[in-house]
């Protein structure tokens, strides 16, 4: 088993997988009205080569559970009173997460009658990761900051 324990250390620290996880959160995602572009790079994210869940963070299904709310894609208007159903649903202390530019305000394909407009808009953000859409990596950094 010492050797067993050794050989996974050295290992770790071979890839430079970091230090161990200092805690853990909780991730509701809830697309608003995206392309599915922020989508397919958060499942990347959470996949076996970035690893989430390495880091302490996992997506969870219901919003009760969770302890972030990441959002992505410009607020439709089908859409915010779900978002802020879920919002109320959650624990506190809640956080919210913009992804994607389009959660920030900068979406090229809005119909103005259809979207309420930026998350910002209609739920207090405590992390902005921007980008069209933001890669794996930057996802990854982005949330392992709400573990500080």
């Amino acid at each position: 088993m010492f050797t067993l324990l050794r050989d996974l250390q050295r290992l770790r620290r071979e890839i430079a997988l970091g230090a161990p996880v200092r805690g853990s959160l909780a991730v509701r995602h809830v697309d608003a009205g995206s392309c599915n572009g922020c989508e397919h790079e958060l499942t990347l994210a959470a996949g076996p080569f970035h690893d989430l869940q390495r880091f302490g963070l996992g997506v969870v299904a219901s919003p009760r559970h969770a302890d972030v709310l990441l959002v992505t894609g410009p607020v439709t208007t089908r859409m915010r009173e779900a978002l802020l159903v879920a919002y109320a649903a959650m624990p506190e202390p809640r956080r919210v997460v913009a992804l994607g530019d389009c959660a920030l305000g900068a979406c090229a394909v809005w119909d103005a009658a259809e979207v309420v407009g930026r998350l910002e808009d209609v739920l207090p953000v405590d992390l902005r990761i921007a980008g069209c859409p933001p890669s794996p990596d930057e996802i990854v950094a982005g949330l392992r900051t709400l573990l500080a």
